[in-house]
């Protein structure tokens, strides 16, 4: 007769998740860590460092170009954030029902998603340029300039160009998240809400969005660490400038470290925003959850 297994349940399933906490240990927790030594050191790029305690994160809160990154990124992450849940928004409900032609409209929308932020923004930056851009070959046309304004070295310009295109690029993603909760609500709902004489914009208020909160949390979680992570496109568009003017802090904590040479400084910053991004995705994810969840 074959012997009976021994192992107890609670032992099994501790076993199962062995692998995925070795893969967290050696993904997360020991770089996390290293990073943490790194940031209380003078760690250069070339040549041996010191412990400096605290030091690094004294100068960083001290120094004007970080605090100036930091209100830049929460400006943009503001500017960004709701335009592209809007759009997304907009979109999911144009392409919600299966009629002809709504499956080549969802993959047209996704499709700037799935090509790559990097990729447009060098597009964009080509279209943009002052004498060979179509954007200004178009205004010339048109009588509007005369052709040569170069938009990229100006704050304003530079800034509204990254606004359109992060919410031209992310509306898709916002789109694909909020479709499928929309897909998920029963039609029963809808067409109770028709016989009571609810009207299109009441139906979406009272129906359709408290039952979108997860999809809703989940896409604005996504758009503000995305915010808060960006650097492709200020790096590729606008190089920070002019001046500063224009540096997120994901960009000001590359210039720091491959720049200036000052990783242990860099260090620090980076474990700042890590612990900003936690924290507010944390606060969104609290604000926006179910409560009926959290009451059963």
């Amino acid at each position: 007769m074959a012997a009976k297994s021994t192992t107890k349940p609670g032992r099994l399933g501790f076993m199962l998740t062995v692998p995925s906490l070795l893969l967290v240990l050696a993904l997360v927790i020991l770089p996390l860590g290293y990073a943490v030594v790194i940031s209380m050191t003078d760690f250069p790029l070339v040549g041996s460092y010191h412990y400096v305690g605290l030091a690094n994160y004294r100068t960083i809160f001290h120094d004007s170009q970080f605090l100036h990154a930091i209100l830049l990124t929460v400006v943009y992450t503001a500017i960004v954030t709701g335009p592209i849940f809007v759009v997304g928004y907009g979109l999911a409900m144009l392409t919600r029902s299966n009629r002809r032609g709504s499956t080549l409209l969802r993959t047209m929308f996704f499709l700037p998603y799935i090509v790559g932020l990097t990729f447009e923004s060098f597009i964009l930056y080509v279209e943009l340029q002052p004498d060979s851009g179509g954007v200004n070959f178009l205004l010339r046309i048109l009588g509007l300039t005369d052709g040569s304004t170069a938009w990229l070295v100006h704050t304003v310009p530079g800034m509204v160009a990254i606004c359109v295109l992060v919410v031209w690029f992310s509306s898709g993603l916002t789109m694909v998240l909020l479709l499928g909760g929309m897909q998920g609500v029963p039609r029963e709902l809808y067409e109770s809400a028709a016989l009571d004489g609810a009207g299109r914009w009441r139906t979406e208020l009272r129906i359709t969005l408290p039952l979108l909160r997860q999809p809703i949390a989940l896409s604005l979680i996504l758009s503000v660490i995305g915010s808060f992570l960006a650097f492709n496109q200020f790096e590729i568009l606008t190089q920070g400038g002019p001046g500063t003017s224009t540096t997120p802090v994901v960009l000001w904590i590359y210039q720091v470290a491959f720049t200036q040479g000052l990783i242990g400084k860099a260090t620090a910053g980076a474990l700042l925003l890590v612990v900003a991004v936690a924290a507010i995705s944390a606060g969104q994810f609290i604000l926006l959850r179910d409560p009926e969840a959290n009451a059963r």
